[in-house]
């Protein structure tokens, strides 16, 4: 399947992108090429292949979610340019 000229306009103004008549052009084959060789890919039995998350073998680098010591509210609010009781003071968005 070729895409035509005004395929390739169209994406291009959906990706907000703007393209001169010799770029539309070698989209054209660019992109067709793709989309050829998507349909060529589609032809695959891929009956036995077992769905997949992500190609390589991934596994959780997070450590475990273990609750430690806090900052005491001095602590934390030490740099604070301002603070009200034991939280930061910051302007009103509202108003007052």
């Amino acid at each position: 399947m070729s895409l035509s000229a005004d395929e390739v306009r169209r994406v291009a103004d959906l990706a907000r992108l703007e393209l001169s008549d010799a770029d539309v052009d070698a989209m054209v084959r660019q992109l067709g090429a793709i989309v050829d060789y998507i349909n060529q890919l589609q032809q695959l039995n891929t009956d036995a292949v077992e769905p997949l998350a992500h190609a390589l073998d991934v596994h959780d680098v997070f450590r475990d979610d273990v609750p430690g010591t806090s900052l005491s509210p001095d602590e934390a609010l030490a740099n604070a340019p301002a603070r009200k009781d034991d939280f930061y003071r910051v302007p009103p968005v509202f108003g007052d």
